[in-house]
């Protein structure tokens, strides 16, 4: 599934922060004109980020005054992470994860939009004698360490008065995860799409347990931006912003198209990308600022950040607005 998956320590962050100087936030004025130049943006091949391609392939990016957007691919985290602090690119895709490692080691580095979040596509999926959470304590579960699901593992068993601790925790890639709960090794797994509709399909005794769905937002991913960018390329900002929610409605009314110029760009067929699709949801600028200004604050973010405690993604507490600026898009 792409970079979203995985995420670099904030110890291995620190090393890169002082790659990038500080800066401090951009204007909030209306009509910005769009600076100059190219905006460079960093992007892995996750379907959650498939409205850049869509911009691209419609020119909505030119429509809205950029000069061109070059995406750059990156499969690991690290090089992504040691491109934004070297000041190399000009904003980046990755998970609120991935984020708040980067603002742990000291990146200047804000989320600005929400893009979108995981419905059914992760999940914690059980055989027929886990009935409920409380049902896991004492039991093996498969998951990958440092992922997603590891996010939401620590986030579900928190919701519920348990830690990590109560569990048998049994390490191992999403794939072999989705294998091991239908082989019957274990009672329960931790994986996203592909697999969770590969196992379900395998044994009707495999059922979901719990989704990212139930905390909306838990399993999501941003456009983050440096504030060496916000404060210098203020304009060139609020035309991406502009392009992606272009690019978004031009998704909700030509669905089919829309999947197969997304599927093209994250190298995969659309067939093989359905499940994951349909387990995922996109937001608009609106629908982002909506969210950033209310449940996701509220409720979603505080959440995030003590399951990533938990998953020793991070080590600390991050406030809401050391990470996240719902502010940036007031200006489009």
């Amino acid at each position: 599934m792409g970079l979203r998956k995985h995420f670099i320590g904030a110890a291995a962050l620190l090393a890169l922060a002082t790659a990038m100087p500080f800066a401090t936030q951009t204007a909030k004025a209306q009509g910005l004109p769009v600076e100059p130049g190219v905006f460079k943006l960093a992007i892995s091949p996750w379907l959650g980020y498939g409205m850049w391609y869509i911009a691209q392939e419609k020119g909505f990016f030119k429509a809205n005054g950029l000069e061109g957007v070059e995406l750059t691919n990156f499969v690991e985290d690290k090089d992504m992470g040691a491109a934004v602090a070297a000041g190399q690119v000009d904003g980046d895709n990755e998970s609120i994860q991935q984020l708040l490692a980067k603002v742990q080691a000291g990146i200047p580095i804000k989320g600005v939009l929400l893009l979108d979040a995981s419905t059914k596509a992760d999940a914690i999926l059980v055989n027929s004698e886990i009935k409920t959470v409380a049902d896991l304590k004492g039991k093996q579960v498969a998951f990958e360490r440092g992922s997603t699901s590891d996010l939401l593992l620590n986030y579900v068993l928190q919701k519920n008065g348990m830690t990590i601790d109560d569990v048998n925790v049994l390490p191992m890639p999403a794939a072999s995860a989705g294998t091991a709960i239908i082989s019957g090794t274990v009672p329960a797994a931790v994986t996203y799409e592909p697999y969770i509709s590969a196992a379900i399909g395998a044994d009707k005794n495999i059922k979901v347990l719990a989704e990212a769905g139930e905390a909306p937002g838990l399993i999501s991913d941003v456009l983050s931006v440096p504030e060496e960018t916000l404060k210098k390329k203020p304009g060139q900002v609020q035309a991406m912003l502009k392009s992606w929610d272009q690019a978004l409605e031009y998704y909700r009314a030509h669905t089919e198209e829309g999947r197969a110029i997304i599927a093209k760009g994250v190298g995969a067929e659309p067939a093989d990308l359905a499940t994951a699709f349909d387990g995922v949801s996109y937001y608009s600028v609106s629908e982002s600022q909506k969210a950033l200004n209310g449940v996701f604050k509220s409720d979603t973010y505080p959440g995030i950040v003590k399951a990533a405690i938990a998953a020793k993604l991070i080590d600390k507490d991050i406030a809401y607005g050391a990470a996240i600026d719902p502010t940036v898009a007031h200006s489009k």
